[in-house]
């Protein structure tokens, strides 16, 4: 019998996770599978061989599914669909093995533009016919944009996900800043934080740094931060999010922990 409940399948470069939500199941709100995905065959083959494996379509009435990819920020007063192909490609380097995707972020005049592999996009058709696809940083920027607006101090936000720094900021309802950079060691880390702070023309005695994710050498990184601003936190999810159920899983990401617990 089909489920009631929410699948989110969450696609990265190099990790996979089904991830169940039934309100409803008060012993168990919240199934979470990550997949141990396997080297030397692609993401599609991959995802192929964990619905063969999974019972999450099965206990589920609707799918989403989190994308990682490289974006494509459009003001949404510019935003075209039938142009949206030419801008991306224009944007960043392509083959013919990707098609174009976006979500529309009003609250943000925004429209995030991004690309998922056709082999990709064609299991999922397979196996969830319908399902929405999300840029995975697509929750998370509206819930922190939201957050924003807490005080009066200007805010830049660092999220740490699959090898990758997302640095951001907003001015009202509008992206001040957005890009993403490869971050393996937590020299790196500082490097593009730093570098942006004061491309922001942010002030190290007054304004305010905010991370989460998973920080590369985590101790050193805040240590070295804290010589050069005074605000800089880490946010904690459990505490952030009132302890919700998506937080009680450890290796969780917080992208995932946001879409579950504040919506897309």
């Amino acid at each position: 019998m089909k489920g009631r409940g929410l699948l989110t399948i969450r696609v990265s470069k190099n990790t996979l996770s089904f991830t169940t939500l039934d309100p409803t199941n008060f012993d168990e709100p919240i199934v979470y599978e990550p997949y141990i995905v396997k080297s030397g065959i692609s993401m599609a083959a991959n995802l192929r061989e964990a619905f063969k494996e999974t019972t999450a379509v099965s206990r589920t009435a609707k799918t989403q599914v989190l994308l990682d990819a490289k974006v494509l920020m459009m003001p949404i007063e510019h935003f075209q669909e039938n142009n949206i192909e030419e801008y991306y490609f224009h944007s960043f380097p392509h083959d013919n093995q990707l098609s174009v995707a976006y979500n529309v972020m009003p609250e943000l005049n925004s429209v995030a533009v991004f690309a998922i592999n056709k082999d990709v996009r064609l299991v999922l058709r397979d196996n969830v016919p319908g399902a929405l696809a999300i840029h995975l940083m697509s929750p998370v920027w509206k819930y922190l944009h939201t957050r924003s607006f807490t005080g009066h101090r200007q805010k830049m936000y660092g999220y740490f996900h699959d090898k990758q720094l997302e640095i951001f900021s907003f001015q009202q309802n509008r992206f001040k800043f957005c890009n993403n950079f490869d971050v393996t060691q937590g020299s790196d880390a500082l490097y593009f934080l730093l570098y942006v702070w004061k491309q922001l023309n942010l002030q190290p005695e007054y304004d305010e740094l905010h991370l989460v994710g998973d920080i590369p050498e985590h101790d050193q990184v805040l240590e070295e931060l804290k010589r050069y601003l005074q605000n800089a936190y880490v946010i904690n999810p459990t505490a952030e999010f009132n302890r919700a159920p998506a937080t009680q899983f450890d290796d969780m990401p917080f992208d995932l922990m946001t879409i579950l617990t504040k919506g897309r």
